[in-house]
């Protein structure tokens, strides 16, 4: 099958390319690479601070067992990384991994509506209203967890 070959600046099917659209797919692309070399700082900063999790066959667990200690609320985040701790690095670059798909139906709600495309804003927002309802349902049974409900 022959795909339709697109010109600089035209879309797959020559449509034009939005500039919101580029700049939205750059900024999503920095972002998992900003989160990718957040997430190797803080493994390097574990190991260095904790040097006996790369020979210990013992220590080893205490970083990677569920229970370990890793931070897994945003204030936790906040105090690991003013401390320099390398697993609090890591729950920021995953966190910052997390916010990708939020960012990127953000982004395509602001799109839709610069093309005046109504059922499609709606749809995004709807998309976007689970998205943040996952995540407060998530929080919420992590929260019930901890108090051992």
């Amino acid at each position: 099958m022959n795909e339709p070959k697109s010109a600089p600046g035209k879309g797959t099917a020559g449509q034009p390319v939005n500039s919101a659209e580029i700049l939205a797919a750059s900024l999503l692309r920095l972002e998992v690479f900003a989160s990718l070399a957040i997430i190797i700082f803080g493994m390097l900063l574990s190991f260095i601070h904790h040097p006996s999790y790369l020979f210990s066959s013992a220590d080893l667990p205490r970083l990677s067992s569920p229970g370990a200690a890793f931070p897994h609320t945003l204030r936790q985040i906040a105090e690991g990384l003013s401390h320099w701790r390398g697993q609090a690095f890591v729950a920021a670059g995953l966190a910052l991994l997390i916010l990708n798909p939020i960012l990127k139906v953000a982004a395509a709600i602001f799109g839709f509506l610069s093309r005046r495309d109504r059922i499609f804003v709606f749809i995004a927002i709807g998309v976007l209203g689970l998205l943040l309802l996952s995540f407060a349902l998530g929080t919420a049974k992590h929260w019930q967890m901890a108090d051992g409900r």
